[in-house]
């Protein structure tokens, strides 16, 4: 994990730029969960600086995963205000489906590049609607049927 990703602290809250993958392999969406936080969320981290979104996403999804996937395209860009802690929270998100690789082998409850703490799940997508994730719009979109990027305020 790298401490020089776009993020803002300012005395009134905070900013991050975020890029999240959407890896679906038989109807299952690869999430990650923190034995630090109690919800589970995409794979994905911090944008650094002097690099694009698609990168980031190609690195993040390498280090948490082993595994060099690509973009197939942008499905969703997120702007998400959210309080943690009393402290308030703005956060651009671009969230990019992946291609699956055929060899792609990532076992229910592995770890990230962060172990012990973070491991990865394979969470059916039938079942999202009841899981505690974040951000909570990935509860109701039907991730599988997005035809073009969209574009969605969250202010929870």
């Amino acid at each position: 994990m790298r401490e020089t990703g776009i993020c803002l602290s300012m005395p009134v809250g905070s900013f991050n730029y975020r890029v999240a993958a959407i890896i679906i392999k038989d109807r299952k969406l690869l999430v990650a969960k923190s034995s630090d936080y109690p919800v589970y969320y995409t794979v994905g981290g911090t944008v650094e600086m002097n690099e694009t979104a698609e990168e980031a996403v190609i690195r993040e999804v390498l280090e948490e995963t082993g595994y060099s996937l690509e973009v197939d395209r942008l499905l969703i860009v997120q702007e998400r205000f959210f309080t943690v802690n009393s402290r308030k929270l703005h956060e651009l998100a671009f969230f990019y489906q992946m291609k699956n690789r055929d060899d792609m082998l990532i076992e229910d409850g592995s770890f990230t590049d962060q172990p012990p703490k973070e491991t990865l799940h394979w969470i059916p997508i039938d079942d999202l609607p009841a899981t505690n994730i974040v951000p909570p719009m990935l509860k109701t979109l039907s991730l599988e049927s997005i035809d073009c990027a969209r574009h969605i305020i969250s202010r929870e």
